[in-house]
C-alpha cells in the first residue's frame, strides 16, 4: 500500500495577521483545531514549518502533541513540501494549509479515494481549481512522483512559493484533473484565517456554534442560516498568486 500523508504548511510570519495559527478560540489554538480535524480523515498529519526562530513555537506545539514536524525554507515552500515528503517516505501527498482550522477530515478522505481510483501518478484531485466549496475546506492530492518533478523543474516564483501551480496549471502537460465539487456553489463563503475579520468569524463559529464539531455540510448550512456571520468577512479579498 502507498504511504499517504497530509502535509500542512504553517508559519507565524503571515503579513495580514501575524502568528494567526496560534490564536485561540475556546482555549485552543487554530492550529490544534486544524490538525485535529485533518486527523479525522484517518491519515497522518505532518507539519511543514520554517527554520526561522519565530516558528519555534510551532515546532514546540508539534513536540508537545507528538506531531511530526519538518523545518525548511520559508520562501521556497515547494522545497519544504518536497523535503518533508521525502524524509517521511510519503508516496501520496495531501496538501492543506494551517489557515483552515475547520477543514473537514471526511472531505480529505473523499479526495484521497478519488485520487486512488484514478490510479495515475499524474492525477491531481482538488476542490480549489473549480471552486464550489467555501474557502477554508481547501485540499489537493497528488503523487510524490509529481511533486518531485515539480521540485526539479519549477522555475517561476509562484511555483516555488505556492507549491502546486506547476501541477495545477499543467506546466508539464501531463496533469490529469479530477475536481472535487459540492452539489451547490458555496464558494462565496470564507472560513479561512488571514485577517482579523476572518479570526472574528472563526472565533464566533467555534465558541458560539461549536463549528469544530460539525462536518462541512453542517457548517455550510449554518452559514446559510446566519447571513450576519457571513457579513463579518464577506468584503475580504483573497490574496492572488
Amino acid at each position: 500500500m502507498p504511504r499517504i500523508a497530509i502535509i500542512t504548511q504553517a508559519r507565524t510570519t503571515s503579513t495580514r495577521l501575524p502568528a494567526k495559527v496560534l490564536l485561540t478560540a475556546a482555549h485552543q489554538t487554530m492550529l490544534a483545531y486544524h490538525i485535529n480535524r485533518a486527523q479525522q480523515s484517518g491519515y497522518p498529519v505532518l507539519v511543514a514549518t520554517t527554520t526561522n526562530y519565530t516558528d519555534q513555537a510551532i515546532a514546540d506545539f508539534c513536540a508537545q502533541y507528538q506531531i511530526a514536524c519538518y523545518r525548511g525554507s520559508e520562501q521556497h515552500v515547494l522545497s519544504r513540501y518536497y523535503e518533508c515528503a521525502l524524509q517521511h517516505q510519503v508516496d501520496i501527498v495531501v496538501r492543506v494549509t494551517s489557515d483552515c482550522p475547520l477543514i473537514d477530515g471526511s472531505l480529505i478522505a473523499q479526495g484521497i479515494d478519488q485520487f486512488l481510483a484514478m490510479n495515475n501518478s499524474y492525477a491531481y484531485v482538488s476542490n480549489g481549481v473549480v471552486r464550489s466549496f467555501p474557502r477554508g475546506f481547501d485540499l489537493e492530492v497528488f503523487s510524490f512522483q509529481y511533486l518531485e518533478e515539480a521540485y526539479q523543474n519549477a522555475t517561476l516564483a509562484s511555483d516555488i512559493e505556492h507549491v502546486t501551480p506547476y501541477i495545477h496549471q499543467n506546466r508539464s502537460g501531463k496533469t490529469i484533473f479530477s475536481h472535487l465539487c459540492h452539489t451547490e456553489d458555496k464558494s462565496q463563503y470564507r472560513i479561512t484565517l488571514d485577517t482579523p475579520e476572518d479570526y472574528e468569524l472563526l472565533r464566533l463559529l467555534i465558541e458560539q456554534y461549536s463549528a469544530h464539531t460539525l462536518n462541512y455540510a453542517q457548517i455550510i448550512k449554518l452559514l446559510d442560516e446566519h447571513p450576519e456571520l457571513v457579513a463579518i468577512n464577506a468584503h475580504i479579498e483573497q490574496k492572488k498568486l
